[in-house]
């Protein structure tokens, strides 16, 4: 056994395969390796470490370790971050980690994934530098290590290499579509001499490209070992027969691939798959509700009902229909929709010129600027109550018939903020944020709610964003959605009290929710991989939506975009409806006319049946 190596992308896989051979084999299988790349490198660099200059006692640090390191080394640089917006630590490890991943020069890798951080180049290659050499005097390395120093100790001491290709003579390799470079580059070296090599996975559901999955290891595989055999797993024993064609069809204009067509051992179901056409948004979040209680009445349980879209923000409307009609539901991607910490951030700006008196409004919008922590913010906070009292201001029940603000004619919150003290490195910034309050507010008067989201965002939140967050675009498409979603609200109260009553709705039907309780699953299809359901309705099937807009542009992404697609259809096991609005709102204003999803067009008619909702 201690010639096999099995190489998995969890610890929970590699456990089951290790114990399913125990099972089956009257010899002892312990000497096999088996577990996580990640895991097999660790234990490989604690015996050889000392190679690189390691000891074998080297910490393993998390996210969280590595953040505080890079942002120890980037202050030990000298760079200013009042001077500068530069990326906070959290971002620097997401890119450096996707260097050593894709094994991409840093500065292509900005250009591709980060192009607002380009003018920094010299600066974050300095970091990484710093960062590298400040690991070696810790005697720490970070998840990513365990892949690169493996590889790189293998690269420079051919003699290590060689007892490691020596010992492995059998390698397999679970789920290689989601390989990365750094990987594929690891399972070629040691497979180098005798290539006894089995890899398993399925190309058509590599989805992973965004994190630094490589589509072409598992595509090129044969013309990397042209002695290859190609076995092709056909049967499929999840769904019934209507939604494998339907999955088939979905997939077979893709260039890239190996032609599989999968054909069921479940009996058919003569209930084809739906296509379902609607006005816009909320219609379709009625028609998903609709339908869903239906199922329940059929007997169908909640839990094996999911919900998929392309991106987090579709499913906006869709939260807050369940939450009227009291279905309870759990989000996948973790968290609601409006409590996630950049939709909060800009909400509090706007809690806060509604209400001057919020505490937590106020605290949390000025600890966003640079240089204000707890402490400032505290104090901050009794300077600017002990002035709204003393202006008298805000006087509470006389004030009743005024809804919005402050309302004291002339108000300006502007002037106030800038008659306050506050730290030198935070002058500049709290500058922007008086005018900033005045632009939403003026003369103390809160703009529409889509207005003010909008400025909140452009004067501040954006340039706060991409330094803090290392999935920015994704949190900057939310935060437009929330501007399109605020247009239906002219009153900034009832826009505030909206959220509060989203938020609040039926919390117990949070992730953390025991196995008793019944939630109907809203997911993205990312996080639906691997995962099955009863009944499976994608949504928001338009071109723009998904595809995605950002992947119209190249064949690479729209294929990728297709195995989403694919991906999503396979989650169902009995029933399946696929959803497009023929509406949606526009960043700016009125409504757009929507395509059906180019991938819709794709499916042969006689494969779905199309259902007409009749309106109330």
């Amino acid at each position: 056994p201690r010639n096999i190596l099995l190489l998995t992308f969890t610890n929970k896989a590699a456990r089951e395969m290790l114990n399913r051979v125990a099972n089956l084999l009257p010899v002892d299988a312990s000497g096999l390796w088996g577990g996580t790349f990640h895991s097999v490198g660790n234990r490989i660099l604690r015996r050889h470490g000392t190679a690189l200059g390691y000891s074998s006692g080297f910490t393993i640090m998390d996210r969280e370790d590595q953040k505080d390191l890079i942002n120890t080394v980037v202050a030990s640089a000298g760079i200013d971050p009042k001077e500068i917006r530069f990326p906070k630590g959290d971002v620097l490890a997401e890119i450096f980690s996707f260097v050593v991943n894709t094994e991409m020069p840093l500065e292509a890798l900005l250009a591709e994934k980060f192009p607002y951080f380009l003018p920094l180049h010299d600066k974050i290659q300095d970091a990484r530098d710093r960062y590298e050499k400040k690991k070696k005097v810790t005697n720490s390395m970070d998840f990513d290590d365990l892949l690169q120093k493996t590889l790189l100790m293998f690269q420079q001491h051919e003699r290590i290499a060689e007892t490691y290709r020596r010992q492995f003579q059998f390698i397999l390799v679970d789920e290689y579509q989601d390989t990365n470079k750094i990987q594929a580059d690891l399972v070629d070296l040691l497979a180098r001499d005798h290539r006894n090599l089995m890899v398993v996975g399925d190309d058509a559901q590599s989805i992973y490209s965004w994190r630094g999955a490589n589509f072409q290891n598992i595509l090129e595989f044969p013309k990397r070992y042209p002695d290859a055999q190609v076995f092709k797993i056909e049967m499929n024993y999840r769904s019934v027969p209507e939604i494998l064609e339907v999955a088939n069809a979905a997939i077979a204009a893709n260039v890239q691939q190996f032609r599989k067509h999968l054909s069921a051992t479940r009996e058919s179901k003569t209930l084809k798959p739906a296509l379902v056409a609607l006005n816009d948004g909320s219609e379709q979040a009625q028609f998903v509700a609709q339908r869903v209680l239906e199922l329940r009445d059929e007997n169908v349980d909640l839990n094996d009902i999911a919900v998929l879209y392309r991106a987090h923000y579709h499913a906006l409307e869709l939260q807050l229909e369940l939450s009227r009609r009291g279905i309870p539901y759990q989000i996948t991607s973790g968290i609601r929709f409006f409590e996630q910490a950049h939709i909060k951030d800009v909400t509090s700006f706007i809690r806060f010129v509604a209400n001057p008196r919020d505490e937590v409004a106020f605290n949390r919008m000025v600890k966003l600027l640079p240089g204000i922590g707890n402490r400032t913010a505290e104090n901050l906070w009794q300077a600017w109550e002990s002035g709204v009292v003393a202006a008298g201001a805000d006087r509470g029940s006389e004030m009743t018939a005024v809804p919005a603000g402050v309302n004291a004619p002339g108000y300006s919150f502007g002037d106030r903020l800038l008659a306050m003290n506050v730290p030198a490195k935070s002058k500049k910034m709290w500058t922007q944020l008086a005018h900033t309050l005045n632009e939403i507010a003026p003369g103390g008067k809160p703009n529409p709610p889509a207005e003010m989201i909008t400025s909140v965002v452009e004067a501040i939140y954006d340039d706060y964003a991409k330094v803090n967050f290392p999935n920015y675009q994704l949190r900057r498409e939310d935060l437009d959605q929330l501007a399109v979603f605020a247009r239906q609200f002219k009153d900034v109260h009832e826009f505030l009290s909206q959220l509060a009553l989203i938020s609040n709705v039926d919390t117990e039907a949070a992730p953390v929710q025991t196995t008793e309780k019944e939630a109907v699953n809203l997911s993205s299809v990312h996080q639906a991989k691997g995962l099955e359901f009863h009944t499976v309705f994608v949504i928001w099937l338009t071109d723009g939506m998904f595809p995605s807009s950002r992947s119209l542009d190249t064949r690479d992404a729209l294929e990728e975009e297709r195995r989403l697609f694919y991906v999503a259809i396979t989650r169902a096991r009995d029933e399946l409806y696929l959803a497009y609005p023929h509406m949606r709102p526009s960043g700016g204003y009125g409504d757009v006319f929507q395509r059906p999803s180019r991938f819709l067009q794709e499916i042969p008619n006689d494969l779905l049946e199309d259902w007409q909702v009749t309106r109330k």
